[in-house]
């Protein structure tokens, strides 16, 4: 019961802060238009700002999750991205709403590495797959209701601007921003009633692991880490770019309202996000249960390829409700690949190595996924097709290249994968037998 408390209550932080981070998607029009900014310059808010500062304040971070009480770090991350997000409603100008978003990214990087520690130290062995799929569905409901949200709050409020209480004159988009922020406080006070999980499988040696020691052991097992991050990052990468330019696609495509897209796709992102999420963590326990070491990282693969022709086909349909469809079955996929690819590291790792590693992928996640995904989209309609109604083109052509290269890691990294798994099982039964 306390296991499945942590994990629901770490769902329901992530998905906060997908709804502060995701948010801005569908503010890039109003954003755009108040502050007179290009595609290019969005992207920058939406992923590389973001990701580098998330991925900054991750290392340190990660390496406080091993020798730390992890829900205290939570906690205080959770409190500081909160306070951000609402920042970015209070700003009057580009530079500071970069640095709001920067200030996010930091707050950020604090929850995923530690909730991938404790909930494998809460949770049975068995079940980790389901678990860590349960948590990674707060990117799909996050995303979803931030659209929903927002297009509900923005259809609500004045065309033009307000005047609030203490705050002054504001535009739609910046009460939109305080609006989401200011809850995250709420459920900071929450995280404080979950009691620190004791560490499992904790070896003696590693009661303290030196940073040379976790370089030793990426270095040993190389090429298994490589393929998996990597075939994770690109796998996210298209996530993300869709998750970033699928509402102004359908604003600049069919003309429908920011309210119409974000209450259908955020929909879509939610069904299928927490379908995939869950059937990644199911079907990756039970082929790991028939003794399929590299279950996983093949089902990765799979989803990344099934996923490329709906990816191509979804941004050139005529039909807006065609297009969300195929949208849908590219969520589902890439949700079942990416929800399964955590599970898959966190096999790899001794416990102590887990803060800093977790947080050497995030980085790596992040920076390839988040940081180049929406920029790779933004430069190509600004400067290859030279036409912002062109963002369907760069989609469609974007999108389905990151699912390929994602496609090859996966491939490329059975073999190394299931060679290094088998290694950490016999460490882990002669610890278990000591």
């Amino acid at each position: 019961m306390r296991a499945a408390y942590l994990v629901a209550l770490l769902t329901f932080a992530y998905t906060l802060s997908f709804i502060d981070r995701q948010i801005l998607s569908l503010l890039v029009e109003p954003i755009k238009h108040d502050l007179s900014l290009s595609d290019t310059e969005i992207s920058v808010l939406q992923g590389l700002a973001f990701a580098v500062f998330m991925g900054i304040g991750g290392l340190p971070i990660g390496r406080l999750i091993d020798r730390s009480r992890r829900m205290s770090i939570i906690t205080v991350g959770i409190a500081f991205w909160s306070v951000m997000t609402a920042a970015c409603g209070l700003v009057k100008g580009y530079t500071g709403l970069l640095f709001c978003r920067m200030g996010v990214g930091l707050g950020e990087s604090t929850l995923t590495p530690a909730a991938y520690s404790v909930i494998s130290d809460s949770v049975s062995p068995r079940r980790l797959g389901l678990a860590i799929g349960v948590y990674s569905m707060g990117v799909y409901i996050g995303a979803g209701l931030a659209l929903i949200i927002g297009g509900a709050v923005i259809a609500r409020l004045p065309v033009e601007t307000m005047v609030l209480p203490l705050l002054g004159v504001m535009r739609p988009w910046q009460v939109v921003f305080v609006a989401v922020g200011l809850p995250g406080v709420l459920v900071a006070l929450l995280m404080m009633t979950v009691r620190e999980p004791m560490r499992r499988h904790d070896e003696s040696f590693a009661v303290k692991i030196p940073l040379s020691q976790v370089f030793h052991y990426l270095r040993e097992h190389r090429f298994a880490f490589t393929s998996l991050i990597l075939c994770q990052s690109f796998a996210a990468m298209s996530s993300y770019t869709l998750n970033a330019w699928a509402a102004s696609f359908f604003i600049r495509s069919y003309g429908w309202s920011a309210a119409q897209t974000g209450h259908a796709y955020g929909i879509t992102i939610v069904v299928s996000g927490i379908l995939g999420v869950v059937m990644g963590g199911l079907l990756g326990d039970r082929l790991v249960a028939k003794r399929f070491v590299s279950g996983r990282i093949s089902l990765m693969g799979a989803a990344m390829i099934c996923a490329i022709p709906f990816a191509a086909c979804a941004p050139l349909m005529t039909n807006p409700h065609s297009a969300l469809l195929m949208l849908g079955a590219v969520t589902f996929l890439i949700t079942l690949a990416i929800g399964t690819g955590p599970t898959a590291l966190q096999e790899l790792l001794p416990n102590r190595m887990r803060g800093t590693v977790n947080a050497m992928a995030v980085l790596t996640v992040n920076l390839i996924g988040l940081g180049l995904g929406p920029t790779i989209v933004a430069l190509l309609t600004d400067y290859v097709f030279a036409d912002p109604l062109k963002l369907r083109d760069a989609l469609a052509w974007a999108v389905p290249c990151m699912m390929i290269i994602s496609a090859i890691f996966a491939g490329v990294g059975l073999k190394p994968y299931a060679r290094s798994r088998g290694l950490r099982r016999l460490n882990q039964q002669s610890v278990s037998n000591a």
